[in-house]
């Protein structure tokens, strides 16, 4: 009687990295309850250390023109960041990048410089994208200055970027 042979299968992501999760029910509301939250609080922060008071006749008026845009644009961003690492860690050996590479940027983004420094562009994408929405809409018709609307976005953008990518998955998987 004759075995059949069979193909050894690799399975290398069978553990998904943190930011993945991030976007998988039901960890998706808690993502967007902590995203509302916090661009609630930069707003807030925001309208006080520019004093849009001056140009703004209260922050309630601001807060409800605003938050719905910066908070579904921070999301949207969050998710093209990701889907560059996503796109990375997947489709990574056929770009001909070495497994220890695309296991740092999945797993373990300081375990090799070169991860860091891709996790980090995958972050300023999204900054990009969240500064020129924010710019260029959500506060198009809030912010009539130029200079204090730029000052107001780049703020935005750098302080809700997608921090959490660089978490190590590590740390919540051993």
């Amino acid at each position: 009687m004759k075995l059949k042979e069979t193909k050894q299968l690799k399975l290398y992501n069978v553990i998904f990295p943190i930011w993945f999760l991030l976007f998988f029910p039901p960890v998706i509301l808690v993502t967007l309850l902590g995203n509302f939250i916090i661009d609630s609080l930069v707003l807030l922060a925001c309208f006080f250390l520019f004093k849009l008071a001056v140009e703004q006749k209260n922050f309630k008026e601001f807060y409800k023109a605003c938050i719905v845009k910066v908070w579904l644009f921070g999301f949207l961003a969050d998710i093209a960041g990701a889907a560059i690492l996503f796109i990375l860690g997947i489709l990574g050996d056929s770009y001909g990048l070495p497994y220890d590479l695309i296991s740092a940027i999945n797993y373990d983004p300081f375990s090799n410089p070169v991860a860091v420094i891709l996790i980090c562009l995958a972050m300023l994408v999204a900054a990009a994208i969240i500064f020129v929405l924010n710019y260029k809409i959500t506060f198009k018709e809030q912010i009539k200055e130029k200079s204090l609307r730029l000052k107001v976005a780049i703020t935005i953008a750098l302080v809700t970027m997608p921090w959490t990518f660089l978490l190590p998955t590590k740390w919540f998987y051993y």
